[in-house]
């Protein structure tokens, strides 16, 4: 650990921290993937449906937002959803111009079953650690939070703000 003035952060523990979440996604997506029968989605598609999934009727513009992509980026993921039929697109009677979109059966039982093994894997792995580190990890879900609000809010997207579909509650 590096010297630091009193009261400032160890300016390694944001790159541990960043490079940790980073190697932890990777590992989980991996082991999830082994065995898996269904054609493999790319993270972008997979948090696009993710997204849609839990805001039926988004709009692209609020999807794009959400996932601080291009607007443009986001139809691209479109396209390739509905082409794999796990993704509905429909005109907004709203606005013509605009799309509206929702995941269909085959993507939900699909999402479904990716956070079933994700739960089931993490936890089991959360469970073999001692009881100590399983309440630190409890502990450190508020400063998480604060990190994820952050990075959204400098990212010019308010911290708690929900597409204008409704509030964001998954995962």
């Amino acid at each position: 650990m590096s010297a630091t003035a009193p009261g400032l952060p160890d300016p390694a523990l944001g790159e541990e921290f960043s490079t940790l979440l980073v190697g932890i996604q990777r590992l989980v997506r991996r082991r999830l993937r082994e065995g898996q029968a269904e054609p493999r989605l790319r993270g972008a598609q997979v948090e696009l449906l993710r997204l849609v999934a839990d805001f039926p009727g988004l709009r692209v513009s609020d999807a794009a937002a959400e996932l601080c992509l291009a607007a443009n980026s986001v139809s691209t993921l479109v396209n390739q959803l509905v082409a794999l039929g796990l993704l509905r697109r429909e005109v907004d009677p709203a606005d013509r111009r605009a799309a509206l979109l929702y995941a269909t059966g085959e993507a939900v039982e699909r999402l479904a079953a990716w956070r079933a093994r994700r739960e089931a894997l993490v936890g089991e792995v959360v469970a073999g650690l001692s009881a100590d580190d399983r309440a630190a990890l409890a502990a450190a879900l508020p400063a998480l939070r604060g990190v994820a609000t952050g990075l959204r809010e400098r990212a010019g997207e308010p911290g708690t703000a929900a597409p204008a579909a409704g509030g964001r509650a998954g995962p």
